[in-house]
């Protein structure tokens, strides 16, 4: 999904000098602030008019903030979107608006919670949306419940990128930058003159970031590495008088790294073996243990502990290599004006998307712990710790999609109708063998062969080993333990409706509706290195059961909005959504879940005012969501590597989700822009009984800060034909937890960004040429975005009735810190 750059927010928002505002403008006066176009109802609407909180990321935003995939919006460029990577990976990203933010939308049967599209084409994965973005025109954040015209999956809202189509006229840029950790940047966008009735566009894009953080083992990649780049075409033919098809076909590549996992303290719970009463801190949430058994290991020697600032190399050097992500699409979007009343659409669009996964940030930081035992490696016996869990996954997606729209305006009626069909494919599979070996005899770490086996179980006979089981255990395909594999089959139809009565100038209903059938059919091809279309007896014995799931729906909308004056609207809205339900591919008898649901009351005001000079735009809203996803994560060692146990159930009750949002937008002068962001999201999830404990358990929302907030000062000063710009916008957010099921908060974090730009050169004529300086996270602050206490607390248990709770495996704190600051140099030609 090749998606460059080149945005502030609709509702806050730099506008333009005059020396940069087209001529064909005439939205735009002098001084006042710009009307901003949106399709947020499937139709062009003025964005002030429109009776949904939107925030727009322009293309002009984009640029100011150097943002060159959507991770670069995890600094909070809008208050209620949240953006985070799964893990320590850049390859899949979480996605969350409005506090509706899934933990781990990582597998085949689970889906996300706010729908990402582009021009329209909604995709199914995670995965590939860490791609780079290019020739944005803007960026669409719907926020709020969009499940009557955009679907299923859209419960916190909908991400909607649309890209500049074809002009028929000759028009283009080439832009180029380099940047610190060896980083450069270039773009090309090339609109050539329509020619026997067919207007093309080009664009191609590339964008490289070294490592930030050194891998000290020799020919290794390090970490926060990428390496992407992309092209699309897009041919716009019109065959007869009112009729407009787009044809369009994207490719992108993705090579990157996870951020580094450090270790944050050692054993911060102050675990010992004893009565769990004497130990508060030592506490797994969910349990009712009465002791806790086994020995806090020392730590791998050469582990460096350090919570308190990011690493720019590693304490000990790991095998890694760059995780790859390939996407690639075709789509079509066809529109005909068959008459003044109704136009008719017809998107069509193939997406697919590989995703191969290496994942080695931990090193030592997480488990297995220091435990020298005998062990078999390769044939050799030696006493010792096979570490550094070393997380392998691939996953295969293809989806079709197809829509049949009709929108239209019918006296004081305008309407959107469709039908709508989605099908997709996906499989996966995962491993996570171990690819570091402590000798604890000659203390020396070695680098485990990438198609080692492992043999345990063995008795030693005259210095030798006899016996025992010998298992794969290497990192190479071919030689791994199979965690898991599954493949999923989804399908979903809707049909759906919505109409605006315009009982006046001033009052506007909207009612509207969609049903949809969704079906969902998946199967467990490996689970724990079982083979379960082969070994249908163990598949048994572990109650495994294939997915086999039909869901039906039906969202509901209303709104009634008023336009106090010609420049205040107010509105109230009610919405539902819902995201379908699923399997954990991550657990033996593959546990369904059921889908989740949500019902959303609003209420909003858009306004101008100060002559169009100030815009402030407010909304409040409650959410209560039903049979919320919930997911229990656990890794547990094995002796042929880990695997991550994750349980995703549906908590009961309602949770509920409290939120207010304003944006305000000033233009006190010519030339100067502030704006300023705010969003306060409360939510609570009802205590889980966990029925095989018998505990009640808070599970919480990820990712999601109490207080956000941003800001922002745009100042365009000319220079004869020319224009220097300055930018600076800051970003705050309160902290947050990065699990369900615990308490531990990461830090709160305040990121500054900046950019510095002539424009409007004259080079060769009627070229223009733009020089800029930019610079991410200014003040190079550093915050843990991801703090993981799994690895601090006692083990999960091995029973229902289990009582004592095992330390053995018990480390400490490990996360990740964000991004360092980066910087560089960027000119742009455009001609």
């Amino acid at each position: 999904m090749a998606l460059a750059p080149a945005p502030v927010l609709a509702q806050a928002q730099p506008v333009a000098a005059p020396s940069q505002i087209a001529s064909d403008d005439p939205t735009t006066d002098g001084g006042q602030l710009s009307d901003i176009v949106v399709t947020a109802t499937k139709r062009e609407t003025n964005l002030q008019k429109t009776p949904i909180a939107i925030n727009v990321l322009t293309a002009t935003a984009l640029q100011d903030r150097h943002v060159q995939s959507l991770y670069d919006l995890a600094d909070g460029a809008v208050p209620s979107l949240r953006v985070a990577t799964f893990e320590a990976r850049q390859s899949a990203l979480t996605i969350g608006i409005r506090g509706i933010v899934p933990l781990d939308a990582n597998q085949p049967a689970r889906e996300q919670g706010v729908g990402i599209y582009i021009d329209g084409v909604y995709l199914g994965r995670q995965h590939g949306l860490n791609a780079a973005l290019f020739d944005i025109e803007r960026i669409e954040v719907l926020k709020g419940p969009q499940g009557t015209l955009f679907g299923r999956n859209t419960e916190g809202g909908a991400l909607s990128l649309v890209t500049r189509a074809p002009t028929g006229k000759f028009d283009g840029s080439v832009t180029a930058g380099i940047a610190n950790y060896g980083g450069y940047n270039g773009a090309l966008r090339l609109d050539l003159p329509e020619t026997y009735g067919v207007s093309l566009k080009l664009d191609g894009v590339v964008q490289y970031q070294g490592p930030t953080t050194k891998n000290t083992l020799a020919g290794q990649s390090g970490f926060n590495y990428f390496d992407r780049r992309g092209f699309k075409a897009t041919a716009r033919i019109k065959p007869v008088d009112g009729m407009t098809a787009d044809f369009s076909y994207d490719n992108g590549y993705d090579a990157n790294t996870p951020f580094y996992s450090q270790l944050l303290n050692y054993n911060p719970n102050g675990c010992v073996a004893g009565t769990q009463a004497a130990q508060p801190r030592c506490f797994l949430p969910g349990t009712n243990y009465t002791t806790l058994t086994g020995t806090v290991k020392s730590l791998i020697p050469g582990t460096i502990v350090n919570g308190t600032s990011r690493q720019k190399t590693t304490d000990i050097g790991v095998p890694q290599q760059p995780s790859i992500d390939k996407t690639h699409g075709f789509t079509s979007n066809i529109r005909w004006n068959v008459s003044p009343e109704i136009e008719l659409r017809l998107i069509s669009a193939w997406r697919g998307v590989n995703s191969t996964q290496w994942d080695n940030s931990g090193g030592a930081h997480r488990v297995p712990v220091l435990n020298p035992t005998n062990v078999v490696v390769n044939g050799q016996l030696a006493n010792g710790t096979l570490f550094s869990r070393y997380s392998l996954a691939d996953l295969h997606q293809n989806q079709f999609s197809q829509e049949f729209q009709a929108v239209g305006t019918v006296g004081q009626i305008d309407y959107v109708a469709g039908l709508y069909y989605f099908n997709e494919h996906v499989s996966d599979d995962a491993a996570t063998p171990n690819s570091n070996f402590y000798n604890a005899t000659t203390g020396v770490i070695s680098i485990v062969d990438p198609c080692a086996t492992v043999t345990t179980g063995f008795t030693i006979v005259g210095g030798l080993p006899v016996g025992g089981t010998t298992s794969p255990a290497g990192s190479q395909p071919g030689c791994r333990s199979i965690d898991r594999a599954s493949e999923v089959w989804s399908k979903s139809y809707a049909g759906y409706g919505q109409a605006t009565w315009n009982a006046t100038d001033a009052i506007h209903l909207t009612l509207g509706g969609r049903y949809t059938r969704d079906h969902k059919r998946g199967v467990l091809h490996f689970s724990r290195n079982i083979n379960y279309d082969i070994n249908t007896a163990a598949a048994a014995t572990n109650g495994y059961t294939p997915l086999d799931r039909t869901w039906k729906r039906f969202n509901p909308m209303a709104t009634l909005a008023y336009d106090a004056s010609d420049n205040v609207h107010v509105y109230a809205k009610y919405a539902t959504g819902y995201r379908a339900g699923g399997a954990s591919s991550r657990t033996a008898n593959y546990l369904p879940f059921n889908p989740e649901d949500v019902k959303s009351y609003e209420i909003g005001m858009k306004s101008d005012f100060w002559d169009h000079r100030a815009r402030l735009n407010l909304a409040g809203y409650i959410m209560d969501r039903k049979n919320s996803q919930v997911d229990i994560s656990s890794i547990q060692p094995t002796a042929t590597g880990n695997f991550n146990n994750l349980v995703t159930i549906n908590a009961p009750g309602i949770t509920k989700i409290r939120g207010i949002e304003a944006d305000l937008t000033v233009q006190p002068v010519t030339g100067l822009t502030l704006t300023a962001g705010y969003a306060y999201t409360y939510t609570k999830i009802p205590p889980v009984l966990i029925t095989s404990t018998g505990v009640l358990q808070d599970f919480f929302i990820v990712f999601t800060p109490r207080n956000a907030a941003n800001g922002a000062i745009d100042y365009v000063m000319p220079l004869n034909d020319m224009d220097l710009k300055f930018h600076l916008d800051g970003n705050y957010a309160q902290s947050t937890q990065a699990f369900d099921q615990f308490a531990t908060h990461n830090d709160a974090s305040f990121i500054v960004n900046g950019r510095v730009a002539l424009s409007n050169i004259k080079v060769g004529g009627s070229n223009q040429l733009t020089i800029s300086a930019w610079v991410r996270n200014l003040f190079d602050t550093q915050y843990i975005f991801r703090r993981d206490p799994s690895n601090s607390l006692p083990a999960a248990p091995t029973s229902a009735t289990a009582t004592a709770g095992n330390i053995n495996n018990v480390l400490g704190d490990y996360g990740n810190f964000n991004a360092p600051r980066t910087y560089g140099l960027e000119a742009s030609v455009k001609f």
